[in-house]
């Protein structure tokens, strides 16, 4: 944090930048930044690449937990070429001759690494309920999720950005057993820090554009629908059921007209201003 939280969830209101990430290989973890360039397609270097599984033809993804759960034990940082670290501490270069066969290995199933998406390009996404229903292990229904509806030719499930204010994770954590909820759980690109008491306060930004420090400017689309990633282990931290189980009681809305009511947590944004951020800058809500 840069300083104490300020009001956010009303129009005119102000919040900070308190942390942001980008995740250069869908579905993996990330990396933390100090600062970033936001263009019409996301944060610089964010989902630039992505996994195959060579069986299907699909995008590999976490939101399908029996298959691909293992994808949060490995961590990608960016640069010219993407790197991933391995569960063993070992290091694949995304311009290494052997990498698919090093990350099949790895996961135990065979992949290859795409930079852009396949036409008609989908992933698999279990059902939130019967995965917190029936555990991560289990063989639940899947949906078909069709990917870069609001950037074509990206890796994007729905809009480059996504956010979460530390309202809605003091929500949560409010509700959990084992105390403060780590906002890695919720893959967001900015954590914005916002004083108002009653959380998810992204959901009344729907339509309405947040000035991010001197020149970006996003548009909030959408309440960002969760999936059973949130409660997966992620590198040390554990698997956490509850960080999916306490959305869906206190927050269950409609994220888009055409979708049920679902558990969201955080906010999807377009870049209606591409600009520098950096964390600690000043987020206005017009």
């Amino acid at each position: 944090m840069t300083g104490p939280p300020v009001p956010g969830p009303a129009a005119g209101g102000r919040g900070r930048v308190a942390g942001l990430w980008r995740y250069p290989v869908k579905s993996m973890r990330g990396e933390r930044l100090t600062a970033v360039e936001v263009g019409p397609a996301g944060l610089a270097g964010d989902r630039t690449l992505a996994l195959l599984d060579r069986r299907t033809g699909r995008v590999v993804s976490a939101k399908d937990p029996r298959r691909w759960r293992s994808m949060l034990g490995l961590r990608a940082t960016g640069g010219d070429p993407v790197r991933i670290t391995l569960p063993d501490g070992s290091v694949v270069s995304a311009a290494d001759d052997d990498r698919d066969e090093r990350l099949s290995a790895a996961l135990g199933a065979p992949v290859t690494v795409v930079d852009t998406p396949p036409a008609g390009a989908v992933l698999d996404r279990a059902r939130p309920e019967a995965v917190l229903a029936e555990g991560i292990t289990a063989e639940v229904p899947v949906e078909e999720s069709h990917l870069g509806g609001a950037a074509p030719g990206t890796f994007f499930d729905f809009a480059p950005v996504h956010l979460v204010t530390s309202a809605s994770l003091a929500r949560v954590s409010a509700e959990l057993p084992g105390g403060p909820v780590d906002p890695i759980r919720y893959r967001p690109n900015l954590l914005l820090d916002v004083d108002a008491a009653a959380g998810f306060v992204e959901n009344d930004w729907v339509g309405r554009e947040l000035h991010v420090g001197p020149e970006l400017v996003l548009r909030v689309v959408a309440p960002t629908p969760r999936c059973a990633v949130p409660t997966l282990a992620h590198g040390t931290l554990p698997v956490q059921a509850d960080a999916l189980r306490v959305p869906a009681r206190l927050n269950r809305v409609v994220p888009v007209p055409h979708l049920p009511a679902q558990p969201c947590v955080g906010a999807y944004a377009l870049v209606v201003r591409p600009g520098w951020v950096e964390r600690g800058a000043v987020v206005t809500v017009g």
